[in-house]
């Protein structure tokens, strides 16, 4: 409905890979704000007393400064230091994250680290759902959409915030994948509710010129911004990618 031409497979599911010039595109993030369809990225809950624990187990990055409602880049190594995933970690409760995932079965590979850990928590897909909101416009956008519920001027660069968009719950972060200012809406219930959500923020954007489009390839690689699977993978460690800062 939104001009979507081609797809690409990401976690098995279909994720937008193509809907306009590309140009056209790299330019209206620049200037503009655009709405990125990236639902292919899962959310892995880790839950329950050791979650703090199992966390950390399964980064190199020290967590132990990420607080409630805070969100940190993080990479997950195999045994060999290699990269299993360059997830964003989200800090929802003491006791619960999330961890989004780029195209990798990461929740298969979690729950197989936690078989043998001794630590008590609960592993489960968290049935969210993910839009990107970047451009220079992008703050502007989320003041309409959500008002009063969320000061976005002392929002911090990774923080988070809960607030209804559509009438739908959801969990926002300063975040993304572009270089650009830009935030990231995570849909609670998304199998039940995605419409709801995305229809909102579509009617929000009109007044910002906002336009779907597929994820800025060309806006991250200028911004110097890696892409598991594409720019690095399980055969090269955080040093050989000058990752090194988050060991």
């Amino acid at each position: 409905d939104h001009g979507c031409r081609n797809f690409s497979v990401y976690n098995r599911t279909y994720i937008s890979s193509t809907f306009s010039n590309p140009t056209k595109e790299y330019w209206q993030v620049i200037n503009h704000v655009s709405l990125w369809p990236v639902m292919g990225e899962r959310q892995i809950e880790i839950s329950g007393v050791d979650a703090a624990n199992f966390v950390q187990y399964l980064t190199c990055r020290d967590m132990s400064s990420c607080a409630v409602n805070q969100c940190k880049y993080a990479l997950l190594l195999n045994t060999e230091g290699g990269i299993v995933c360059d997830p964003i970690i989200l800090r929802l409760e003491k006791n619960k994250f999330w961890i989004s995932t780029s195209d990798c079965d990461l929740e298969l590979w979690i729950k197989g680290v936690h078989v043998n850990s001794g630590l008590n928590v609960n592993i489960h897909d968290a049935n969210v759902s993910l839009l990107q909101i970047q451009g220079p416009k992008s703050k502007a956008l989320m003041q309409d959409l959500c008002g009063d519920q969320v000061n976005f001027d002392d929002m911090p660069f990774y923080g988070l915030a809960e607030a209804k968009i559509g009438g739908r719950d959801c969990v926002i972060s300063q975040s993304g994948f572009s270089g650009e200012a830009g935030y990231e809406i995570y849909l609670r219930n998304s199998l039940l509710y995605a419409e709801d959500m995305w229809n909102a923020v579509l009617e929000a954007g009109k007044k910002h010129s906002l336009m779907v489009i597929a994820p800025a390839h060309h806006r991250r690689i200028q911004a110097g911004i890696l892409s598991w699977g594409q720019d690095m993978d399980n055969q090269h460690n955080p040093f050989q990618c000058n990752l090194g800062y988050q060991v």
